[in-house]
Protein backbone atom coordinates (compact mmCIF):
# COMPACT_ATOMS: atom_id res chain seq x y z
CA UNK A 1 0.00 0.00 0.00
CA UNK A 2 1.36 3.40 -0.93
CA UNK A 3 0.62 6.57 1.02
CA UNK A 4 -1.70 7.78 -1.75
CA UNK A 5 -4.06 4.77 -1.71
CA UNK A 6 -7.41 4.79 0.15
CA UNK A 7 -6.20 1.87 2.27
CA UNK A 8 -3.12 3.79 3.42
CA UNK A 9 -5.21 6.88 4.21
CA UNK A 10 -7.81 4.93 6.18
CA UNK A 11 -8.20 6.26 9.71
CA UNK A 12 -8.03 3.17 11.85
CA UNK A 13 -10.08 2.49 14.97
CA UNK A 14 -10.38 -0.37 17.47
CA UNK A 15 -13.66 -1.40 15.83
CA UNK A 16 -12.15 -1.39 12.33
CA UNK A 17 -9.22 -3.44 13.60
CA UNK A 18 -11.63 -5.92 15.23
CA UNK A 19 -13.66 -6.29 12.03
CA UNK A 20 -10.51 -7.05 10.05
CA UNK A 21 -9.35 -9.41 12.78
CA UNK A 22 -12.62 -11.37 12.69
CA UNK A 23 -12.67 -11.49 8.88
CA UNK A 24 -9.02 -12.56 8.96
CA UNK A 25 -10.35 -15.89 10.28
CA UNK A 26 -13.36 -16.36 8.00
CA UNK A 27 -15.88 -14.42 5.85
CA UNK A 28 -18.89 -13.24 7.83
CA UNK A 29 -21.92 -10.95 7.71
CA UNK A 30 -22.10 -7.89 10.04
CA UNK A 31 -24.53 -9.42 12.53
CA UNK A 32 -22.28 -12.45 12.95
CA UNK A 33 -19.25 -10.16 13.37
CA UNK A 34 -21.00 -8.29 16.17
CA UNK A 35 -22.12 -11.55 17.79
CA UNK A 36 -18.62 -13.04 17.57
CA UNK A 37 -17.04 -10.00 19.23
CA UNK A 38 -19.55 -10.26 22.07
CA UNK A 39 -19.21 -14.04 22.40
CA UNK A 40 -15.45 -13.67 22.74
CA UNK A 41 -15.90 -10.94 25.37
CA UNK A 42 -14.07 -8.41 23.22
CA UNK A 43 -16.96 -5.94 23.62
CA UNK A 44 -15.36 -5.03 26.97
CA UNK A 45 -12.54 -3.32 25.08
CA UNK A 46 -14.17 -2.64 21.69
CA UNK A 47 -17.33 -0.56 21.36
CA UNK A 48 -19.60 -2.66 19.17
CA UNK A 49 -22.89 -1.83 20.86
CA UNK A 50 -24.32 0.22 17.99
CA UNK A 51 -24.86 -1.92 14.90
CA UNK A 52 -25.23 1.20 12.77
CA UNK A 53 -21.65 2.16 13.68
CA UNK A 54 -20.51 -1.35 12.73
CA UNK A 55 -22.17 -1.07 9.30
CA UNK A 56 -20.63 2.36 8.81
CA UNK A 57 -17.18 1.01 9.69
CA UNK A 58 -17.57 -1.91 7.27
CA UNK A 59 -18.64 0.49 4.52
CA UNK A 60 -15.51 2.58 5.12
CA UNK A 61 -13.35 -0.53 5.04
CA UNK A 62 -14.98 -1.57 1.76
CA UNK A 63 -14.44 1.87 0.21
CA UNK A 64 -10.76 1.62 1.19
CA UNK A 65 -10.44 -1.81 -0.40
CA UNK A 66 -9.72 -3.55 2.91
CA UNK A 67 -12.82 -5.76 2.77
CA UNK A 68 -14.96 -6.93 -0.14
CA UNK A 69 -18.38 -8.52 -0.62
CA UNK A 70 -18.10 -12.30 -0.71
CA UNK A 71 -21.76 -13.01 -1.37
CA UNK A 72 -25.27 -11.80 -0.67
CA UNK A 73 -27.87 -14.31 0.41
CA UNK A 74 -31.34 -14.63 1.88
CA UNK A 75 -33.23 -17.35 3.70
CA UNK A 76 -36.75 -17.62 5.07
CA UNK A 77 -35.86 -16.50 8.61
CA UNK A 78 -33.63 -13.51 7.90
CA UNK A 79 -33.57 -10.55 5.52
CA UNK A 80 -30.90 -10.26 2.85
CA UNK A 81 -27.42 -10.54 4.36
CA UNK A 82 -24.14 -9.51 2.83
CA UNK A 83 -21.13 -11.64 3.69
CA UNK A 84 -17.80 -9.80 3.69
CA UNK A 85 -14.28 -11.12 3.33
CA UNK A 86 -10.93 -9.50 4.03
CA UNK A 87 -8.72 -8.51 1.08
CA UNK A 88 -4.96 -8.85 0.81
CA UNK A 89 -4.64 -5.14 1.60
CA UNK A 90 -6.93 -5.71 4.57
CA UNK A 91 -4.70 -8.47 5.95
CA UNK A 92 -1.65 -6.24 5.56
CA UNK A 93 -3.41 -3.30 7.23
CA UNK A 94 -4.76 -5.43 10.10
CA UNK A 95 -1.35 -6.78 11.06
CA UNK A 96 0.28 -3.35 10.64
CA UNK A 97 -2.34 -1.76 12.92
CA UNK A 98 -1.89 -4.44 15.59
CA UNK A 99 1.89 -4.03 15.45
CA UNK A 100 1.64 -0.26 15.87
CA UNK A 101 -1.11 -0.34 18.52
CA UNK A 102 0.88 -2.81 20.60
CA UNK A 103 4.26 -1.12 20.25
CA UNK A 104 3.39 2.60 20.39
CA UNK A 105 1.83 4.20 23.51
CA UNK A 106 -0.63 6.97 22.68
CA UNK A 107 -2.52 9.56 24.69
CA UNK A 108 -6.11 8.56 23.98
CA UNK A 109 -7.60 11.45 26.02
CA UNK A 110 -9.93 9.49 28.36
CA UNK A 111 -12.57 11.36 30.35
CA UNK A 112 -11.31 10.69 33.87
CA UNK A 113 -7.98 12.57 33.69
CA UNK A 114 -9.78 15.43 31.95
CA UNK A 115 -12.30 15.63 34.81
CA UNK A 116 -9.49 15.43 37.39
CA UNK A 117 -7.91 18.51 35.84
CA UNK A 118 -10.99 20.48 36.96
CA UNK A 119 -11.76 18.60 40.17
CA UNK A 120 -11.19 21.77 42.20
CA UNK A 121 -14.55 23.06 40.93
CA UNK A 122 -16.36 20.45 43.04
CA UNK A 123 -14.71 21.30 46.34
CA UNK A 124 -13.01 18.77 48.66
CA UNK A 125 -16.13 17.23 50.24
CA UNK A 126 -18.12 16.63 47.02
CA UNK A 127 -14.96 15.48 45.26
CA UNK A 128 -14.34 12.92 47.99
CA UNK A 129 -17.87 11.58 47.58
CA UNK A 130 -17.58 11.19 43.81
CA UNK A 131 -14.14 9.61 44.03
CA UNK A 132 -15.47 7.15 46.59
CA UNK A 133 -18.23 6.20 44.16
CA UNK A 134 -15.59 5.58 41.52
CA UNK A 135 -13.53 3.46 43.91
CA UNK A 136 -16.60 1.33 44.69
CA UNK A 137 -17.24 0.88 40.96
CA UNK A 138 -13.61 -0.12 40.39
CA UNK A 139 -13.86 -2.79 43.12
CA UNK A 140 -16.98 -4.18 41.45
CA UNK A 141 -15.19 -4.15 38.10
CA UNK A 142 -12.24 -6.05 39.54
CA UNK A 143 -14.56 -8.68 41.00
CA UNK A 144 -16.25 -9.09 37.61
CA UNK A 145 -12.93 -9.47 35.80
CA UNK A 146 -11.67 -11.97 38.39
CA UNK A 147 -14.83 -14.05 37.98
CA UNK A 148 -14.48 -13.98 34.21
CA UNK A 149 -10.82 -14.96 34.32
CA UNK A 150 -11.55 -17.84 36.69
CA UNK A 151 -14.34 -19.08 34.44
CA UNK A 152 -12.16 -18.77 31.33
CA UNK A 153 -9.34 -20.67 33.03
CA UNK A 154 -11.71 -23.47 34.01
CA UNK A 155 -12.97 -23.53 30.43
CA UNK A 156 -9.40 -24.00 29.25
CA UNK A 157 -8.97 -20.82 27.21
CA UNK A 158 -5.32 -20.08 26.40
CA UNK A 159 -3.77 -17.12 28.19
CA UNK A 160 -3.16 -15.22 24.94
CA UNK A 161 -6.94 -14.94 24.53
CA UNK A 162 -7.21 -13.30 27.96
CA UNK A 163 -4.41 -10.75 27.84
CA UNK A 164 -6.77 -7.79 27.49
CA UNK A 165 -8.55 -8.93 30.67
CA UNK A 166 -5.22 -9.22 32.50
CA UNK A 167 -4.29 -5.74 31.30
CA UNK A 168 -7.60 -4.22 32.34
CA UNK A 169 -7.34 -5.84 35.76
CA UNK A 170 -3.84 -4.45 36.28
CA UNK A 171 -4.93 -0.95 35.22
CA UNK A 172 -8.04 -1.02 37.43
CA UNK A 173 -6.08 -2.31 40.43
CA UNK A 174 -3.44 0.40 40.01
CA UNK A 175 -6.11 3.11 39.69
CA UNK A 176 -7.93 1.81 42.75
CA UNK A 177 -4.71 1.85 44.79
CA UNK A 178 -4.06 5.45 43.72
CA UNK A 179 -7.66 6.45 44.47
CA UNK A 180 -7.47 4.98 47.95
CA UNK A 181 -4.43 7.14 48.64
CA UNK A 182 -6.21 10.29 47.38
CA UNK A 183 -9.30 9.45 49.43
CA UNK A 184 -7.18 8.97 52.55
CA UNK A 185 -5.54 12.37 51.97
CA UNK A 186 -8.96 14.00 51.51
CA UNK A 187 -10.23 12.32 54.66
CA UNK A 188 -7.39 13.55 56.90
CA UNK A 189 -7.16 16.99 55.30
CA UNK A 190 -3.73 16.45 53.73
CA UNK A 191 -5.37 17.22 50.39
CA UNK A 192 -7.73 20.18 50.46
CA UNK A 193 -8.36 23.46 48.68
CA UNK A 194 -10.57 26.52 48.65
CA UNK A 195 -11.26 29.36 46.24
CA UNK A 196 -9.08 31.58 48.37
CA UNK A 197 -6.14 29.18 48.21
CA UNK A 198 -6.49 28.79 44.43
CA UNK A 199 -7.00 32.47 43.60
CA UNK A 200 -3.27 33.39 43.46
CA UNK A 201 -2.71 30.74 40.76
CA UNK A 202 -5.61 31.59 38.44
CA UNK A 203 -3.64 33.99 36.26
CA UNK A 204 -0.45 31.96 36.13
CA UNK A 205 0.59 30.37 32.88
CA UNK A 206 -0.02 26.60 33.06
CA UNK A 207 3.03 24.35 32.84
Amino acid sequence: MTASTPAARFKRSPLAMAVLGILHLEPMHPYAIQRRIKEWGKDKVINVGQRAQLYKTIARLQDAGLVAVRETGRDQQYPERTVYEITDDGRTACLAWINDMVATPRNEFPEFPAALSFLMLLGPIPARGELQRRADALRAGLQEIDAGLEQATQFGLPRVALLEDEYQRTVLAAELQWLQGVLADLADGTLTWSWESLAPFQDQTPR
